[in-house]
């Protein structure tokens, strides 16, 4: 199932690819600081949100293709 957020309703689906590819460099930028508090904690919440979001890319894309697909030829 499908839930679209408000926030993202009148976003294109390539700005929203963009930002989640932007998140996805930003947590792979990240280095763990294992020796603090929490880290553990925190590097598998990234972890977790970098999963989520490399699957909504996929998602946004194999709908855009499917968009693609429906497209009117000639």
């Amino acid at each position: 199932m499908t839930i679209i957020h408000t926030a993202n309703a009148g976003r294109s689906s390539a700005r929203i690819v963009r930002e989640l590819e932007e998140l996805i460099a930003a947590l792979d930028r990240r280095v763990p600081q294992m020796e603090r508090v929490g880290e553990v904690a925190i590097a598998a919440a990234a972890a977790a949100l970098r999963t989520d979001a490399v699957k909504r890319i996929e998602a946004l894309v194999c709908a855009g293709a499917a968009d693609a697909d429906r497209l009117p030829v000639g």
